[in-house]
């Protein structure tokens, strides 16, 4: 049973940072050639949507929203994935969450990287406040 948890969420005024992790202990990507994980996030009232995603050879994809302020990265040693999120604005308020694709389906293409119907594994979320 794959399990993805966040932790990291909070409250921060603008401008400020916060760092977000995802344990992904059932997730075994590292065993595997090519991976997909990403974040996203969903606001009150409105569709999730990707924030960024990064593969297994590195590669990293960022919703034009969130570049130049947040960055993506993976300590596979200890399955876990991070969202550093810095200069943060009230707009970037939602639930953030963690998403990995079962990688014995195949790969994404790069255009459909921050799309959430390319994941089958979710984490329950976690709350990312940002006030004025």
């Amino acid at each position: 049973q794959v399990q993805l948890v966040e932790s990291g969420g909070g409250s921060v005024q603008a401008g400020g940072s916060l760092r977000l992790s995802c344990a992904a202990p059932g997730y075994t990507y590292t065993t595997y050639t090519r991976y997909y994980m990403g974040w996203f996030r969903q606001a009150p009232g409105k569709e999730r949507e990707g924030v960024t995603a990064i593969v297994s050879d590195g590669t990293t994809t960022y919703a034009d929203s969130v570049k130049g302020r947040f960055t993506i990265s993976q300590d596979n040693a200890k399955n876990t994935l991070y969202l550093q999120m810095n200069s943060l604005k009230p707009e970037d308020t939602a639930v953030y969450y963690c998403a990995a694709r079962d990688p014995k389906i195949g790969s994404v293409p790069l255009a459909k990287r921050l799309s959430k119907d390319w994941y089958d594994y979710w984490g329950q979320g976690t709350q990312v406040t940002v006030s004025p």
